[in-house]
């Protein structure tokens, strides 16, 4: 197998053009390749600063996740923090786990952020929404958000080897003209739900809007634990 590892975006583009395999950092791919064989060409974007970025707004692809610090939001800090082992985590990438993987550990914290992804394609870079990056399993160059007020994240504890754990990850945004609306995602049975609220009224008025719609679909624990963590992110100082 040729592993290419471009330096500029052209490069990659030139890459992907050829038929490159992208990989994140190999660690949901590396069992698969060894049972069914490996890709002629492989393309790593771990070398290309587009792809590297850590900031207060944005985050590359090639990022793994133990480099992720305060930079970014909390929700998304907590997130990276809470993937596999320490192992893992100095291997696993950004782009990888959102769309590599089935599990998907940031794509909540994502979510919440209404982060938008940037991607590479054969013709350039451009923008579009998760939801279509995953459904397309498109190349992820890196995620853009605006700073929320606050946020938070929460996953539970989990058997090995058993169910994927339960995740809720809630975020504060401020809205144009005034006031703030709230995002929550939660992945339950390696599903995640999403909704949003505008936050007028008490804790509880704003949790039944949220349950009004796909997350009172929920299972009562994972309900309980929404409202547990939306309580707490409301109740921080400035938020309401």
């Amino acid at each position: 197998m040729l592993l290419r590892l471009p330096t500029s975006v052209s490069e990659a583009q030139e890459y992907l053009t050829e038929g490159a395999v992208p990989i994140g950092g190999a660690t949901l791919v590396w069992a698969t390749w060894q049972r069914d064989g490996f890709p002629d060409h492989a393309m790593s974007l771990r070398d290309l600063p587009e792809a590297n970025t850590i900031e207060r707004e944005a985050l590359g692809a090639a990022v793994v996740l133990n480099r992720i610090d305060d930079r970014v939001p909390e929700v998304l800090r907590r997130a990276a923090a809470g993937v596999g082992t320490g192992a893992v985590r100095r291997t696993a990438t950004v782009g990888g786990n959102i769309v590599g993987s089935t599990l998907r550990c940031l794509l909540p914290a994502a979510l919440v952020l209404d982060a938008r992804a940037v991607i590479l394609e054969p013709e350039g870079v451009t923008e579009t929404d998760l939801a279509e990056v995953l459904a397309k399993r498109q190349l992820l160059l890196s995620l853009r958000w605006r700073t929320p007020v606050t946020s938070n994240y929460h996953k539970a504890a989990a058997e090995p080897g058993g169910a994927s754990p339960l995740v809720v990850a809630a975020a504060l945004h401020s809205v144009d003209g005034g006031g703030t609306r709230l995002r929550v995602a939660v992945r339950s049975d390696d599903e995640v739900f999403s909704e949003s609220a505008v936050c007028h009224g008490d804790a509880e008025g704003i949790l039944r809007t949220l349950h009004s719609g796909s997350l009172g679909r929920l299972p009562a624990a994972a309900q309980e634990l929404v409202g547990r963590q939306v309580t707490d992110l409301l109740a921080r100082p400035g938020t309401l």
